[in-house]
């Protein structure tokens, strides 16, 4: 595999003479690969197949081997899995599903992907394409799963009351749901499932808007959420180890120390020692991404500038490197200057970043999601400079 890895990247090396250099988004269709006009680093897309095609959030790994599980919406039945080899880009369909379906939780260990259809979880083999029923939810616990453990024995979620589910429905964009969501304070229930007993386990139940919900990458048991709302107004990192799990066993990863501070988007490093997170001190001022070890609660920052700050950061597989997706003037640094996919080296206390690519044809409603790839020599994202959302990669 790495023999494939090592000759893919060399023809893009040897050919990147060859490719147009252009204005990325500039016109439309692009080609397959392009240098960005304004950062000469080489860009591919991904997912060349007809429709709209996307790559996973930020926190939720896609990756099993070299091939990379992504989603497809040109279905009439909804959106569809696929797979992309990133050595030769072949693509391969893994769900056929007749309803619309939800989840994106890849487990590595098992080379499956789970996702939900209605109230049952299915799961297929990325392999063998062999799919199967997990789990059904019961009549009075319709919830949705959004993380599976390190060792793939237990699948974790939150439940959500109907009165919530209404505040959604009649409020479906973000900056409407927020705050009501928010000051209802309704209960949420943490819940785990085990993947071979089928049986649900409720971990406890909060009037804290319980949310984010991720397994640590490394440790079976330790199970990180949020409490969800406007981040200057909540403490938000939470962990709980779920073979003793009560309201009392959750611990605070980070406190808040000043006024309008914030911290958020965190996601766990690959070794599972540190909980990374957008730091803010205050809110819209003071930039940095901020790390916590999760035994010792130790802190770390680095600073960066205010076109720096990107929506979502993550770090690279051998933990030396960050990249961050950038973001628009309307978002909370009000960046002038910030459509960027940046590459980002630590230096002391501060990040030196890199301009990866050009993202101002790009509309930041969608989020691009920032992931490398399990080699660290590609930042993976989505966007829509196209027209339509695909997922694309840039060599570092």
């Amino acid at each position: 595999m790495k023999k494939q890895l090592f000759a893919f990247l060399s023809i893009i090396s040897l050919t990147a003479s060859a490719q147009p250099v252009l204005e990325t988004g500039a016109q439309k269709p692009m080609p397959e690969t392009w240098i960005d006009a304004s950062t000469k680093h080489t860009v591919v897309r991904l997912t060349n197949k007809p429709g709209a095609n996307a790559s996973f959030y930020f926190h939720n790994n896609p990756f099993v081997g070299n091939k990379m599980v992504f989603y497809s919406t040109d279905s009439i039945n909804g959106k569809q899995l696929y797979t992309v080899d990133l050595t030769t880009r072949k693509m391969e369909q893994l769900t056929h599903q007749s309803a619309p379906m939800t989840g994106e939780i890849v487990s590595a260990k098992g080379h499956n992907v789970y996702y939900q259809i209605k109230d049952s979880v299915f799961v297929t083999n990325i392999d063998t394409k062999q799919t199967k029923g997990v789990f059904v939810f019961p009549a009075g616990f319709k919830a949705g799963i959004t993380t599976v453990n390190a060792d793939e024995t237990l699948l974790a979620g939150a439940y959500s009351t109907d009165a919530e589910k209404e505040i959604l429905k009649n409020n479906p964009e973000k900056h409407d749901f927020f705050e009501k969501i928010y000051e209802a304070r309704l209960p949420r229930t943490l819940f785990v499932i085990d993947i071979n007993s089928k049986q649900l386990r409720r971990l406890f139940t909060d009037s804290a808007w319980l949310n984010h919900v991720q397994f640590s990458t490394t440790d079976a048991n330790l199970l990180m959420f949020c409490h969800e709302g406007p981040w200057h107004k909540v403490d938000r990192i939470w962990t709980i180890d779920v073979r003793h799990a009560d309201k009392s066993n959750a611990r605070l990863m980070h406190t808040r120390t000043m006024e309008m501070e914030i911290a958020g988007h965190e996601w766990f490093s690959p070794d599972g020692k540190t909980i990374w997170f957008d730091w803010q001190l205050p809110r819209g001022s003071n930039f940095y991404v901020g790390g916590v070890n999760v035994k010792t609660l130790e802190e770390k920052k680095y600073n960066l500038q205010r076109n720096e700050w990107s929506i979502h950061f993550t770090i690279s597989p051998d933990q030396k490197l960050f990249a961050g997706d950038g973001g628009d003037p309307s978002q909370v640094a009000k960046a002038p200057d910030g459509q960027w996919i940046y590459l980002f080296t630590p230096e002391g206390d501060h990040f030196k970043a890199e301009k990866l690519v050009n993202m101002k044809h790009h509309n930041y409603k969608l989020e691009p999601n920032v992931h490398f790839s399990p080699d660290g020599k590609w930042i993976i994202f989505r966007a829509n400079f196209e027209g339509q959302e695909q997922a694309y990669a840039v060599k570092i």
